[in-house]
């Protein structure tokens, strides 16, 4: 028998086993998380002893007599301050690792009170965040230290909110005192544990499965393979995903599942797969779209594999660049990246009435989910009611169905409960990663230095299913050319099958990948009409007005111009400063169906703001309260805001392409006008039981359409970025200037953006997973995510358009999501180039301190 304090409460276990899982399984405390289970991430940190400690590493035998503090274990009046200091600082997104930085903050903050950034970076160096880059939750814990030290009093909440102000987010406390749930947190009386059995091969053909052992296990108490799905094929947007494979079927990954099996204990999950036998004929995995694309390739999808193709055509790039003073050539190419969420995918999965199922998961739409796992089940979708706990991170991650199918299909077999979660390997090995490409592009300027023309061809590794490998293609080349004014343009893209994991939905979306090889060849051209970098693309800045390569024009709020103005004294002021542009669409576009939708209704003298917009940590919840809160002046004390449910929230579409601020926002802005009007003649409580419903459809044209300039997006948002290296050659600052418009939330959109850059940072230059013959190698702890002590300083400048030319819609709010990272590889390797003058064409950069060769 072990006996263990925490909280001041004694408690005794009769095995051993590893703190975090006493804390979440036995007392059910779930503020500490489970984000890796390998002492890597820190999200799981709790205090040992006044001692930080990650609880997934240590054991309960060897916390005999000593006193371990929790969350849930700090002193409420402590609490409140901390809930002040981080959601005043911007410092909470999607919120999974605070609870772990709270913990570390309380071990600096309870010896040292008048702390340095630097000893702030030390004290949190254990704990990785994927949102925020850092900066926000560091102001935080400086904050707090302040407020504990002075004996501030925490100022009551305002009355007023609207747009382009401080305020602090409504989800923030929940997040940061541990209360806020997400899927792993969730119990259910009787409920299952279920885990699936992958292939052993990324190609093989597999001759038997024999699941009888397992099922002799005394824990097992069910066990499915594919004959037990009622429809086997499904997919996001081209339903080539199979739910398992059988006897005779091909593997295309090392993700296929071949059985999953079901335990009421969690720690036999692992016991009873190991004893699933299946028997292969080992096959040669295809392993490069190039190998995929020859004549002898084997098909890895039965209608070829060549997934999906876009050619984007304007002008005669041919004759621009033949008759050009300068022209360049060059290929450049790019890996994998993990999303590197802290939340590994989760969902819960139970029955529901008679003949309906009840799905709780992290996911960037539930009405996705809802559809996905209808169709596997063969029900109507209104039977398969799904629910968003908080979502702990995606970046384009949680897109894709992971665990969900196989929570369900175990839920509507046993008629029980059933949790699946994948194990932070399983996460790493079998989710989608960003696509990998390789390009060769050719880009013209004339004797002055002004853009004449490109071409470009983009070949994409899409792996072993489609995933959104179509619309990432499609974002590649409608943004290949750049934010820059020419017109003469002929990109031709290709996204492939092959045996490596799939490849999907990636903040950037393709656009990382293509504008790093745009402005690599930009950095030539400057040199080669002795021009420098900055002048060169202030020369070709797109304005209000001109053309866009892909011959959209643009619109009145365009400020890329002055977003270069804004980063030219850091970049003239800096030996090693490389500079580089981006810019990136909101809306999925593309002549799509494009739909955000808002329902306002008055249940007990509250408004509830009910709208499925999945949020991730970019803060749906204060975006939509903003927009109503700024056109009705009501308190927002006033407003409750609904988790994403398919029978309560009306369906906003995914969060995805930066669209939510623009549509999702726009359709709150609309249903506040609605609700303002009825107020106008009516109280409060004589609405009690209405609903206002806010919809906002945008109309764009398809790829290729013939017209002659055809709006391929509802809205672009611009930027600039400099990268700044020491004489060492380390990174020591980052300088993003931005045009996403008006800020709906200041704090939120700087947040954002910093995160954003340091995960470009990461791209860049840290960052690299390793696959091997369609096998991956990496864990968690050798990906190469950045941590705070070695996070450069993060500055956003956000440049804000008049007001006469503001967006006409969402109150003149943008996308700036995606936008924050796209620009930041290629500023990179300018700096690079600058500083040692290598001229690298791959990414992550080689040979830099942070990668040698």
């Amino acid at each position: 028998m072990f006996t263990v304090n925490i909280n001041g409460v004694d408690y005794q276990c009769a095995h051993d086993k590893k703190l975090l899982r006493f804390l979440r399984d036995d007392l059910h405390l779930t503020a500490a998380k489970d984000g890796c289970s390998e002492g890597v991430c820190g999200t799981c940190t709790v205090l040992v002893d006044g001692k930080k400690t990650k609880a997934c590493v240590v054991p309960l035998s060897k916390l005999e007599g000593k006193r371990v503090v929790t969350v849930e274990g700090i002193d409420p009046a402590e609490m409140r301050v901390y809930e002040h200091c981080f959601a005043q600082a911007g410092a909470v997104q999607c919120g999974f690792c605070i609870p772990g930085m709270i913990i570390s903050a309380k071990s600096l903050l309870d010896e040292n009170l008048t702390p340095t950034r630097a000893d702030v970076k030390k004290a949190i160096r254990g704990n990785l965040c994927r949102c925020t880059g850092y900066q926000k939750i560091e102001d935080a814990i400086l904050m707090a230290a302040d407020f504990f030290r002075e004996g501030r009093e925490i100022p009551p909440a305002p009355k007023t909110l609207h747009m382009n102000e401080h305020a602090k987010r409504l989800d923030a406390a929940e997040k940061v005192n541990g209360t806020g749930l997400y899927a792993d947190d969730l119990d259910f009386p009787g409920m299952l544990y279920a885990k699936m059995v992958f292939s052993k091969y990324p190609r093989a053909r597999i001759d038997r499965i024999d699941v009888s052992k397992a099922l002799a296990h005394p824990d097992c108490v069910e066990i499915l393979t594919k004959g037990d799905v009622p429809c086997n094929k499904i997919g996001h947007i081209k339903q080539d995903w199979d739910v398992m494979m059988g006897v005779g079927d091909i593997t295309r990954y090392m993700g296929n599942v071949l059985a999953v099996v079901a335990s009421n204990h969690r720690d036999k999950l692992d016991e009873i797969a190991a004893l699933v036998e299946v028997e292969y004929t080992e096959l040669e995995p295809v392993t490069n779209p190039f190998d995929a694309l020859r004549g002898d390739a084997p098909l890895i999808h039965p209608d070829g594999n060549v997934m999906s193709r876009a050619n984007l055509v304007r002008g005669n790039a041919d004759e621009a660049i033949r008759n050009s003073k300068y022209v360049v050539t060059r290929k450049y190419k790019t890996s994998w990246q993990e999303h590197g969420f802290m939340e590994p995918e989760c969902a819960v999965a139970l029955p529901e009435g008679e003949d309906g199922l009840l799905i709780y998961t992290t996911s960037q739409s539930i009405y996705d989910v809802q559809r996905e796992c209808s169709t596997m089940l063969k029900l109507p979708p209104e039977k398969v009611h799904c629910r968003a706990p908080l979502v702990g991170g995606g970046f384009g991650g949680k897109e894709d169905m992971s665990v969900q199918p196989y929570a369900a299909l175990m839920a509507w077999v046993t008629k029980r409960p059933v949790k699946v979660k994948y194990t932070r390997q399983e996460s790493l090995a079998y989710h989608v990663k960003r696509h990998p490409m390789e390009m060769e592009f050719t880009t013209a300027c004339d004797e002055n230095g002004h853009l004449t023309g490109m071409k470009g061809i983009i070949i994409a590794d899409t792996g072993a299913y489609a995933s959104l490998g179509g619309p990432v293609l499609h974002r590649a080349c409608t943004h290949a050319a750049g934010p820059y004014n020419y017109q003469n343009i002929d990109i031709f893209g290709m996204s492939v099958y092959t045996n490596n994991l799939p490849s999907g939905a990636f903040r950037g979306f393709g656009v990382t990948q293509s504008c790093f090889a745009t402005e690599m060849n930009i950095n030539l051209l400057a040199e080669m009409c002795g021009l420098d970098p900055w002048e060169f693309r202030r020369r070709n800045a797109i304005q209000p007005g001109d053309i866009l390569p892909n011959g959209q024009t643009a619109d009145p709020n365009t400020n890329m111009a002055a977003c270069l103005d804004a980063v030219k004294d850091v970049y003239y002021g800096n030996k090693y400063a490389g500079i580089a542009c981006g810019f990136k669409n909101s809306g999925t576009g593309m002549g799509k169906k494009d739909i955000g939708r808002v329902l306002l209704s008055v249940e007990g003298g509250k408004i509830h703001i009910r709208t499925s917009a999945s949020c991730m940590g970019q803060g749906i919840g204060q975006m939509t309260l903003t927009e109503i809160c700024h056109v009705t002046d009501l308190d927002p004390a006033l407003f409750v805001f609904e988790n994403a449910d398919t029978v309560r929230t009306p369906d906003a579409g995914t969060s995805t392409a930066s669209r939510q601020t623009v549509m999702t926002g726009e359709a709150a802005r609309r249903v506040g006008e609605k609700l303002k009007a009825a107020l106008e003649k009516h109280t409060l409580a004589e609405l009690e039981g209405q609903e206002f419903l806010g919809e906002y459809s945008a109309k764009t044209d398809p790829l290729g359409a013939i017209k002659e300039n055809p709006v391929s997006h509802i809205s672009y948002s611009y930027g600039a970025q400099v990268i700044v290296l020491n004489e060492e050659g380390k990174i020591t600052k980052a300088v993003s200037a931005f045009d996403v418009g008006t800020p709906v939330n200041i704090q939120s959109v700087e947040g954002q953006i910093e995160g954003g850059m340091l995960m470009g940072i990461g791209y860049g230059v840290t960052e690299k997973v390793e696959v091997e013959n369609g096998r991956f190698m990496s864990r968690f702890g050798t990906i190469g995510l950045m941590r705070a002590d070695a996070a450069p300083e993060l500055e956003v400048i956000l440049c804000q358009p008049k007001e006469e030319d503001k967006l006409p819609f969402s109150l003149g709010a943008k996308g700036c999501g995606e936008l924050c990272m796209i620009p930041t590889a290629p500023a990179c390797a300018h700096a690079y180039y600058r500083y040692d003058g290598k001229f690298r064409q791959s990414l992550p950069l080689e040979d830099t301190p942070y990668r040698k060769k």
